[in-house]
Protein backbone atom coordinates (compact mmCIF):
# COMPACT_ATOMS: atom_id res chain seq x y z
CA UNK A 1 0.00 0.00 0.00
CA UNK A 2 1.52 3.55 -1.36
CA UNK A 3 1.82 5.60 2.07
CA UNK A 4 -0.77 8.98 1.79
CA UNK A 5 1.24 11.95 1.45
CA UNK A 6 1.19 15.38 2.96
CA UNK A 7 2.21 18.35 0.89
CA UNK A 8 2.55 21.82 2.16
CA UNK A 9 1.52 24.37 -0.84
CA UNK A 10 4.01 27.66 -1.33
CA UNK A 11 1.79 30.08 -3.41
CA UNK A 12 4.13 32.71 -4.71
CA UNK A 13 3.57 35.78 -5.40
CA UNK A 14 6.33 38.75 -6.24
CA UNK A 15 8.89 36.31 -4.87
CA UNK A 16 7.39 35.71 -1.48
CA UNK A 17 4.90 32.94 -0.27
CA UNK A 18 1.47 34.31 0.05
CA UNK A 19 -2.46 32.90 1.27
CA UNK A 20 -5.76 34.30 0.79
CA UNK A 21 -9.00 33.07 1.40
CA UNK A 22 -10.88 31.70 -2.42
CA UNK A 23 -7.46 33.05 -4.54
CA UNK A 24 -8.15 36.47 -2.70
CA UNK A 25 -7.12 39.19 -0.24
CA UNK A 26 -3.95 37.66 -0.05
CA UNK A 27 -1.42 38.42 2.65
CA UNK A 28 2.26 37.42 2.53
CA UNK A 29 3.46 34.37 4.77
CA UNK A 30 7.62 33.98 4.17
CA UNK A 31 10.21 33.27 2.28
CA UNK A 32 9.47 30.03 -0.05
CA UNK A 33 12.79 28.37 0.56
CA UNK A 34 13.17 29.24 4.06
CA UNK A 35 9.55 27.23 4.47
CA UNK A 36 10.42 24.83 2.01
CA UNK A 37 13.52 23.71 3.96
CA UNK A 38 11.37 23.89 7.30
CA UNK A 39 8.71 21.90 6.05
CA UNK A 40 10.94 18.77 5.12
CA UNK A 41 12.53 19.07 8.23
CA UNK A 42 8.81 18.70 9.55
CA UNK A 43 8.32 15.75 7.40
CA UNK A 44 6.59 16.58 4.53
CA UNK A 45 6.41 14.39 1.67
CA UNK A 46 6.87 17.21 -1.13
CA UNK A 47 6.65 20.99 -1.95
CA UNK A 48 4.43 22.59 -4.45
CA UNK A 49 5.36 25.78 -5.66
CA UNK A 50 3.02 27.69 -7.65
CA UNK A 51 3.45 31.30 -9.07
CA UNK A 52 -0.12 32.23 -8.44
CA UNK A 53 0.31 35.37 -10.71
CA UNK A 54 2.56 34.34 -13.56
CA UNK A 55 0.04 32.90 -15.93
CA UNK A 56 -2.74 35.73 -15.76
CA UNK A 57 0.86 38.50 -15.73
CA UNK A 58 1.57 36.63 -19.11
CA UNK A 59 4.92 36.43 -17.81
CA UNK A 60 7.55 33.78 -17.25
CA UNK A 61 7.95 31.96 -13.60
CA UNK A 62 10.20 33.24 -10.97
CA UNK A 63 12.87 30.77 -11.97
CA UNK A 64 15.42 32.26 -9.44
CA UNK A 65 12.90 31.43 -6.32
CA UNK A 66 12.26 28.15 -7.91
CA UNK A 67 16.19 27.65 -7.78
CA UNK A 68 16.87 28.96 -4.28
CA UNK A 69 14.40 26.16 -3.35
CA UNK A 70 15.18 23.47 -4.66
CA UNK A 71 18.52 23.80 -3.70
CA UNK A 72 17.18 23.83 0.13
CA UNK A 73 15.80 20.56 -0.15
CA UNK A 74 15.88 16.78 -0.81
CA UNK A 75 12.07 15.92 -0.87
CA UNK A 76 10.09 15.58 -4.70
CA UNK A 77 9.53 19.23 -6.10
CA UNK A 78 6.49 20.62 -8.10
CA UNK A 79 6.19 23.80 -9.79
CA UNK A 80 3.58 25.68 -11.74
CA UNK A 81 2.38 29.21 -12.75
CA UNK A 82 3.44 30.81 -15.97
CA UNK A 83 4.20 27.35 -17.90
CA UNK A 84 3.07 27.65 -21.47
CA UNK A 85 5.36 25.36 -23.51
CA UNK A 86 7.91 22.63 -23.41
CA UNK A 87 10.62 25.32 -23.42
CA UNK A 88 9.44 26.71 -20.19
CA UNK A 89 9.23 23.34 -18.57
CA UNK A 90 13.08 22.59 -19.70
CA UNK A 91 13.80 25.65 -18.13
CA UNK A 92 11.80 25.12 -14.87
CA UNK A 93 13.31 21.25 -14.18
CA UNK A 94 16.72 22.72 -15.13
CA UNK A 95 15.87 24.89 -12.18
CA UNK A 96 15.67 22.14 -10.01
CA UNK A 97 11.77 20.94 -10.19
CA UNK A 98 10.99 17.14 -10.18
CA UNK A 99 7.33 17.79 -11.52
CA UNK A 100 5.43 20.55 -13.17
CA UNK A 101 2.11 21.64 -12.60
CA UNK A 102 0.03 23.03 -15.25
CA UNK A 103 -3.22 24.39 -15.55
CA UNK A 104 -4.16 27.13 -17.86
CA UNK A 105 -1.37 26.01 -20.49
CA UNK A 106 -2.95 22.71 -20.17
CA UNK A 107 -6.74 24.21 -20.51
CA UNK A 108 -5.65 26.25 -23.89
CA UNK A 109 -3.94 23.14 -25.63
CA UNK A 110 -4.74 19.85 -24.27
CA UNK A 111 -1.95 18.50 -26.70
CA UNK A 112 0.75 20.13 -24.15
CA UNK A 113 0.19 17.41 -21.51
CA UNK A 114 0.66 14.57 -24.06
CA UNK A 115 3.71 16.75 -25.41
CA UNK A 116 5.42 16.92 -21.78
CA UNK A 117 4.33 12.95 -21.15
CA UNK A 118 6.20 11.71 -23.97
CA UNK A 119 9.04 13.81 -23.55
CA UNK A 120 9.57 13.83 -19.58
CA UNK A 121 7.40 10.94 -18.92
CA UNK A 122 4.03 11.02 -17.16
CA UNK A 123 5.45 10.74 -14.12
CA UNK A 124 6.57 14.52 -14.23
CA UNK A 125 2.79 16.03 -15.62
CA UNK A 126 0.74 16.95 -12.67
CA UNK A 127 -2.33 18.50 -14.47
CA UNK A 128 -3.74 21.45 -11.63
CA UNK A 129 -7.57 21.68 -11.61
CA UNK A 130 -9.10 24.78 -9.76
CA UNK A 131 -13.04 23.88 -9.62
CA UNK A 132 -15.97 25.83 -8.39
CA UNK A 133 -19.00 24.66 -7.72
CA UNK A 134 -21.58 25.53 -10.32
CA UNK A 135 -25.67 24.52 -10.54
CA UNK A 136 -26.80 24.02 -13.79
CA UNK A 137 -30.50 24.22 -14.62
CA UNK A 138 -31.61 20.96 -16.50
CA UNK A 139 -35.05 20.61 -18.34
CA UNK A 140 -36.19 18.63 -15.53
CA UNK A 141 -33.79 19.62 -12.13
CA UNK A 142 -31.15 21.55 -11.44
CA UNK A 143 -27.62 19.51 -11.29
CA UNK A 144 -24.21 20.55 -9.42
CA UNK A 145 -21.31 20.49 -11.36
CA UNK A 146 -17.83 21.82 -10.91
CA UNK A 147 -16.67 24.18 -13.22
CA UNK A 148 -12.55 24.65 -14.06
CA UNK A 149 -11.16 28.28 -13.76
CA UNK A 150 -7.97 29.64 -15.14
CA UNK A 151 -5.39 32.41 -14.89
CA UNK A 152 -5.38 31.47 -11.60
CA UNK A 153 -8.66 31.57 -10.56
CA UNK A 154 -10.13 34.79 -12.60
CA UNK A 155 -11.34 33.37 -15.76
CA UNK A 156 -14.01 30.53 -15.67
CA UNK A 157 -13.93 28.00 -18.59
CA UNK A 158 -17.30 26.12 -18.93
CA UNK A 159 -15.31 23.13 -18.55
CA UNK A 160 -16.63 20.72 -15.85
CA UNK A 161 -13.86 19.48 -13.87
CA UNK A 162 -14.78 15.72 -13.54
CA UNK A 163 -14.66 15.64 -17.47
CA UNK A 164 -11.38 17.38 -17.90
CA UNK A 165 -9.92 15.14 -15.27
CA UNK A 166 -10.79 11.88 -17.66
CA UNK A 167 -9.58 13.96 -20.44
CA UNK A 168 -6.08 14.76 -18.55
CA UNK A 169 -5.60 11.01 -17.66
CA UNK A 170 -5.76 10.32 -21.12
CA UNK A 171 -3.76 12.65 -22.35
CA UNK A 172 -1.03 11.45 -19.91
CA UNK A 173 -1.03 13.71 -16.62
CA UNK A 174 0.48 11.21 -14.05
CA UNK A 175 -1.65 13.20 -11.02
CA UNK A 176 -4.02 15.56 -10.56
CA UNK A 177 -3.65 18.45 -8.13
CA UNK A 178 -7.48 19.43 -7.46
CA UNK A 179 -8.22 22.78 -5.86
CA UNK A 180 -11.59 23.58 -4.39
CA UNK A 181 -12.40 27.64 -5.01
CA UNK A 182 -14.93 27.34 -3.01
CA UNK A 183 -12.85 26.20 -0.11
CA UNK A 184 -9.63 27.64 -0.19
CA UNK A 185 -7.99 29.37 2.58
CA UNK A 186 -11.34 28.51 4.44
CA UNK A 187 -10.23 26.15 6.90
CA UNK A 188 -14.17 24.23 7.02
CA UNK A 189 -12.37 21.55 5.20
CA UNK A 190 -11.66 20.41 1.73
CA UNK A 191 -14.78 19.69 -0.75
CA UNK A 192 -14.98 16.11 0.37
CA UNK A 193 -17.60 15.39 -2.42
CA UNK A 194 -15.36 17.02 -5.42
CA UNK A 195 -12.30 15.08 -4.44
CA UNK A 196 -14.33 11.56 -4.20
CA UNK A 197 -16.13 11.89 -7.36
CA UNK A 198 -12.71 12.99 -9.84
CA UNK A 199 -11.08 9.80 -7.31
CA UNK A 200 -13.67 7.88 -8.78
CA UNK A 201 -13.57 8.69 -12.11
CA UNK A 202 -9.44 8.66 -12.96
CA UNK A 203 -7.18 6.22 -11.85
CA UNK A 204 -4.56 8.43 -11.18
CA UNK A 205 -3.28 9.76 -8.14
CA UNK A 206 -5.58 12.92 -6.73
CA UNK A 207 -3.87 15.61 -4.55
CA UNK A 208 -6.35 17.23 -2.67
CA UNK A 209 -6.61 21.16 -1.74
CA UNK A 210 -8.42 23.83 -0.74
CA UNK A 211 -10.00 24.00 3.01
CA UNK A 212 -7.66 22.42 5.44
CA UNK A 213 -8.25 23.82 8.66
CA UNK A 214 -7.02 20.79 10.96
CA UNK A 215 -5.72 17.14 10.80
CA UNK A 216 -9.57 15.61 11.21
CA UNK A 217 -10.13 17.66 7.94
CA UNK A 218 -6.92 16.03 6.47
CA UNK A 219 -8.01 12.71 7.51
CA UNK A 220 -11.66 12.98 5.86
CA UNK A 221 -10.77 14.00 2.73
CA UNK A 222 -7.77 10.87 2.33
CA UNK A 223 -10.67 8.33 3.27
CA UNK A 224 -14.11 9.28 2.45
CA UNK A 225 -12.80 11.57 -0.38
CA UNK A 226 -10.59 8.60 -1.37
CA UNK A 227 -7.59 11.19 -2.02
CA UNK A 228 -4.18 9.95 -2.26
CA UNK A 229 -2.62 13.05 -0.96
CA UNK A 230 -3.18 16.37 0.85
CA UNK A 231 -1.74 19.78 0.10
CA UNK A 232 -2.26 22.65 2.96
CA UNK A 233 -1.08 25.74 3.36
CA UNK A 234 -2.99 28.18 5.90
CA UNK A 235 -2.39 26.00 8.70
CA UNK A 236 1.43 24.84 7.71
CA UNK A 237 2.49 28.41 6.99
CA UNK A 238 0.69 29.76 10.42
CA UNK A 239 1.96 27.32 12.81
CA UNK A 240 -1.64 25.99 13.60
CA UNK A 241 -0.64 22.34 13.09
CA UNK A 242 3.19 20.94 12.85
CA UNK A 243 3.39 18.23 9.93
CA UNK A 244 4.47 15.57 11.97
CA UNK A 245 1.67 15.90 14.71
CA UNK A 246 -0.76 15.77 11.72
CA UNK A 247 1.07 12.92 10.17
CA UNK A 248 0.77 11.55 13.80
CA UNK A 249 -3.29 11.92 14.50
CA UNK A 250 -3.15 10.23 10.91
CA UNK A 251 -1.15 7.13 11.82
CA UNK A 252 -3.25 6.79 15.05
CA UNK A 253 -6.51 6.55 12.55
CA UNK A 254 -5.35 3.71 10.45
CA UNK A 255 -3.92 5.97 7.42
CA UNK A 256 -0.20 4.91 6.26
CA UNK A 257 1.81 7.57 6.01
CA UNK A 258 5.52 8.37 6.13
CA UNK A 259 6.77 9.29 9.57
CA UNK A 260 10.11 10.34 10.18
Amino acid sequence: MLAKRIIPCLDVKNGKVVKGVRFKNLKVEGDPAELAAFYEEEGADEIVFLDITASHEKREILLDAVRKTADNISIPFTVGGGIRDLEDIYKVLNAGADKISINTAAVKNPMLIKQVAEVFGSQCVVVAIDAKRKTVKGPQRESLIWEVYIEGGRLPTGLDAVSWAKIAEKLGAGEILLTSMDYDGTQLGYDILLTKTVSQTVNIPIIASGGAGNPEHIYRVLTEGMADAALAASIFHRFQYPIKKVKEYLAERGVHVRLV
